[in-house]
């Protein structure tokens, strides 16, 4: 009778639950829109505002926040409760009955309503498909310790001897919970130097991030980057300053955690900022209403996905683990891993090879995915106790990179994020040859940086030489001069392999018969000596 008594409840709980349904509400227009572009510091910092100077990147509409006035109705309404807002879609995240849910369309000022459940949709008056998701569970001259082979197989530590550790850059890390961040000894190096410049906890709407302590998988994801302990273990990005935000609820599976991401995203843009590593990824909820499809994973259907490309538009540099689905059925990655505007990282073993739990790439993405990997089988993090050990996800493997990517950024201050990241898949592993499981394969950031240091400058923007990759012949394009020129150019080794000599400004080379690789360009004559490197594709 307990048994029957219980299932009894059960179902009605299940009832209870399902009947609130979650749903974004897009709202027509914004307040004070043109002063507000005018005078971007009311509604920016004044490192967002400087990033987006340097990059060139507009401040539009979408940087404008959502109509409190709006959202004060919305309250109001009966019925409903306001979860989450976002001023990059100008939508307002709501749960409720259906009835008091479409009820809402009684304001003007609502345009559209997109129910989670797609069952739903046609309730709407302009619906597109959307929702759901998952968090990834496991699955100076440092002395590495236990991470010395996932920074090694990167070639982090060769920034790292050049004093690029991080320093300058800073990191929003999106996760489900930091227990005992605040207390640990391996993150005294970060607090001791302020770089821990605090964060939100969006689920329990509250600044005590460090309050929740129901998960550490956060506090594991942020030691791959900042974690320090002398001798013992070393992070990817040691100096580098974070942000701490909690998106994900470890209890339920809901698309209110997708909102809740692209409300830290928007609040990462909004404080300037540089690089966002999620360790999460969504397709499937408690309730299977709400479900996604491998076919929605094309980078622009969810609205995390949509949030994250939208972030990425905003000159920050977002890097998203893949997901641990390659051995399951559902094989691909999940959003917003499946955002273009994403550096996406699948997961290799401690050898380079494939990790079998590490979500693949398909068609349905409109790139390549994943972009990239690093070790996230047997990756050495530290847990909540202060104590080193090895976990297995692409939840390690991304943060991993993002770290190597914040030294590599702190060397290539002048770069946007666009260069950034291509400039770490021109370093990888299998750049030539990319596929579903690697993507362009391992990055190499000590060859990263030299790709970044041979873009030529303003003192030499005369000299250019294109396309890079090259396939057949590489074009030259040299100032005028009545200097012969000599063109040299070597292969990895440092072996000469072709020799030229040029009075002209403009010349060629037949590279069609060398190998794939990294070359060497290096051009002299008697008053100038300029070095390139290049790929062969």
């Amino acid at each position: 009778m307990k048994v029957n008594v219980f299932l009894f409840l059960l179902i009605c709980f299940s009832h209870v639950v399902f009947a609130q349904q979650d749903a974004w509400v897009y709202l027509t227009d914004k307040e004070n829109v043109e002063a507000s572009i005018q005078n971007p510091i009311t509604i920016l910092s004044q490192q967002a505002i400087t990033r987006r100077n340097t990059h060139q990147i507009p401040i539009d509409v979408r940087d404008v926040p959502v109509n409190e006035s709006y959202i004060s109705i919305l309250k109001s309404a009966n019925g409903i409760t306001v979860l989450a807002k976002s001023k990059w879609m100008n939508a307002v995240h709501v749960r409720g009955e259906v009835s008091d849910i479409t009820a809402l369309f009684d304001w003007e000022f609502v345009d559209r309503i997109e129910f989670a459940d797609k069952n739903l949709t046609g309730l709407s008056r302009s619906t597109i498909q959307q929702d759901k998701f998952a968090i990834e569970t496991g699955l100076e001259d440092f002395d590495y310790g236990s991470a010395q082979n996932q920074v090694d197989m990167i070639h982090v530590d060769a920034l790292h001897i050049e004093n690029y550790t991080g320093e300058g850059i800073v990191i929003a890390v999106i996760d489900a919970g930091f227990a005992n961040v605040n207390t640990m000894t391996s993150f005294n190096r970060l607090r001791t130097n302020n770089r821990l410049l605090g964060g939100y906890d969006f689920v329990n709407r509250t600044s005590a991030i460090y309050d929740y302590t129901a998960s550490s998988h956060g506090t594991k994801v942020l030691s791959t980057m900042g974690g320090y302990i002398e001798n013992e273990f070393v992070g990817t990005a040691p100096d580098a300053s974070y942000y701490l935000f909690r998106t994900e609820e470890a209890d339920f599976e809901n698309p209110i955690e997708e909102s809740y991401w692209v409300e830290a995203a928007e609040r990462a843009d909004s404080l300037g900022v540089h690089i966002i590593n999620s360790s999460l990824g969504y397709n499937t909820f408690d309730n299977a209403n709400y479900n996604y499809v491998p076919s929605d994973m094309n980078g622009t259907t969810t609205f995390i996905s949509r949030g994250a490309n939208i972030a990425s538009e905003k000159g920050i540099l977002v890097v998203n683990s893949a997901g641990n689905s390659g051995n399951k059925s559902w094989g691909i990655v999940t959003a917003p891993a499946d955002a273009s505007g994403v550096l996406t990282v699948g997961a290799v073993n401690g050898e380079g090879e494939y990790a079998a739990f590490s979500s693949r790439g398909d068609a349905s993405q409109s790139t390549q995915k994943p972009d990239v990997v690093a070790q996230g089988l047997g990756s050495m993090v530290i847990d909540e106790m202060d104590a080193i050990v090895a976990n297995n996800g692409t939840s390690f493997s991304s943060p991993i990179l993002a770290g190597g990517i914040a030294c590599l950024w702190q060397a290539l201050p002048n770069a946007n994020a666009e260069q950034i990241k291509q400039f770490v898949r021109l370093s990888a592993s299998q750049y030539t040859a990319p596929d579903y499981f690697l993507g362009y394969g391992i990055p190499n950031f000590q060859l990263a940086l030299s790709l970044g240091l041979s873009v030529p400058g303003s003192d030499v923007q005369e000299f250019k030489i294109y396309p890079n990759p090259v396939s057949n012949r590489l074009h030259i394009q040299l100032p005028a001069s009545r200097e012969e020129r000599t063109l040299r150019i070597y292969d990895a080794l440092g072996k000469l392999i072709i020799e030229q000599v040029y009075s002209t400004t403009h010349s060629n080379i037949d590279v069609s018969h060398l190998t794939s690789g990294l070359y060497m360009l290096h051009i002299s004559s008697n008053s100038k000596s300029l070095n390139f490197k290049f790929i062969k594709s």
